[in-house]
């Protein structure tokens, strides 16, 4: 009754969103002498800001159309390359870009976001690298019959999509898939597996959550394993072709996450009226912007979010050294060859620090060398790999590892286009996911 209850709620909402966006409309016209008086533009904006918070969402387009390389514009298509039930390998493609450009598969997080929660990540990367992102499906349109979809699932798409792109493919990881990624890279190279990645880059991931336990931690702990498969768990509805499957809804993943900073939103959406009120449209686009993202969710397998909490929050397996996949054990000692870097944000509320450089730690046989760390100074969980601090001071960071593990010089910083908006409101407290 959850999700029925849920879909309730969203068709009620949207019918009020769209009248009020009628409203406003009418309220900003010309014609109304109402519009012309500070009681009428007061009114327009409130009821845009709720036509806004009120409105459905669905999958976003990344709308990447061109990026800028050596100073001339460059097209960008997408195209995809592999597909499997759960997820699709997506590739910038560039016609014209440079030749032997270093390969990177950017692993977007499946936790009740879509890929497209990356899109500043994708931007401030496609100058000068050949850009592929998994784009994970919503569990909610995947019918039954395409089986079940676990962390070890999880891992072998990544070891296939790697297998598919071939040798020196450099790896970025973008929080939750951290783990993963880190288990495919010690799967890999422990066989020798040619398509192992060069690097393997690692940001704001749970690796240790022992490390600095935040409040996303707390909440996956302080309960028992049993409360999360009988409280948080959901059955598609027959409308949607998943009908029947057991899911985590992304809605309940949104709305633990409004809870945390509640204030922090309605300080967002009173921020958007002011600009309103005052005419200045480009800063409520701004947020608007944001929170169209941000409120764009999907639905994970109950098997992987439940499969999750045990492994990596509740019994933490991969530091403790007991975590297997499909029964044979990951071993970070494996890896000789892959260099790693790990990025924390100083103020991150969602992987405290030490979480993602435990990685460091754990590949025992990894030369020095090849273990690096940076700490992304002022910035909290989504300053990490979107906004102006990502694209300034965070990004050149990884561009000077990659180009290094290349044998190259790092690339001058480029332009970037379409650049994503900073978040709205407190960095260390925005646009929070695990």
């Amino acid at each position: 009754m959850l999700y029925e209850a849920y879909e309730f709620q969203k068709n009620l909402l949207a019918g009020a969103s769209a009248m009020a966006e009628v409203g406003s409309e009418w309220m900003n016209n010309p014609a109304n002498p109402f519009s012309h008086t500070q009681l009428g533009s007061m009114m327009a904006s409130g009821l845009d800001v709720f036509a806004h918070a009120s409105a459905p969402h669905g999958k976003p387009a990344f709308g990447i159309g061109f990026t800028l390389i050596d100073g001339r514009e460059v097209l960008i298509e997408e195209e995809v390359e592999a597909r499997k039930p759960f997820g699709q390998l997506l590739h910038f493609t560039r016609p014209g870009a440079p030749q032997g450009q270093p390969k990177l598969l950017i692993v977007a997080p499946m936790s009740g976001h879509y890929a497209t929660l990356l899109r500043g990540t994708v931007e401030r990367m496609l100058p000068a690298h050949d850009v592929w992102i998994t784009d994970w499906a919503d569990a909610r349109l995947v019918p039954l019959a395409d089986g079940a979809f676990t962390l070890d699932d999880y891992i072998d798409y990544l070891i296939g999509w790697l297998e598919h792109l071939g040798e020196g493919t450099h790896v970025l990881a973008v929080c939750q898939p951290a783990v993963p990624a880190y288990a495919a890279a010690c799967l890999m190279s422990a066989d020798r597996n040619p398509a192992r990645p060069r690097t393997l880059t690692m940001m704001g991931g749970p690796i240790d959550t022992r490390m600095a336990p935040t409040a996303v931690n707390t909440v996956a702990t302080q309960r028992p394993f049993s409360w999360f498969e009988q409280n948080v768990i959901a059955t598609v509805p027959f409308y949607y072709p998943g009908s029947g499957r057991k899911v985590y809804p992304g809605f309940l993943q949104l709305t633990g996450f409004m809870a945390m900073n509640w204030g922090n939103h309605l300080v967002s959406h009173w921020q958007m009226f002011r600009h309103l009120v005052d005419g200045d449209q480009e800063g409520a686009e701004g947020t608007k912007a944001f929170y169209d993202e941000y409120r764009s969710v999907c639905d994970m397998t109950a098997e992987f979010y439940l499969q999750t909490i045990d492994v990596v929050f509740q019994r933490q397996l991969l530091p403790r050294g007991e975590m297997t996949h499909r029964g044979r054990k990951v071993d970070p000692g494996a890896i000789t060859d892959v260099a790693l870097l790990a990025i924390e944000g100083e103020r991150d509320d969602i992987s405290g620090i030490g979480q993602t450089r435990a990685a460091l730690t754990l590949a025992t046989n990894l030369p020095d060398a090849l273990k690096i760390y940076h700490l992304a100074e002022r910035v909290g969980h989504y300053g990490i790999f979107n906004g102006r601090r990502w694209r300034n001071e965070t990004a050149p960071a990884v561009e000077a590892f990659i180009a290094e593990a290349e044998g190259r010089a790092a690339p001058p910083k480029p332009q970037v286009v379409h650049a994503e908006p900073d978040p709205p409101a407190r960095e260390a407290n925005t646009a929070n996911f695990a």
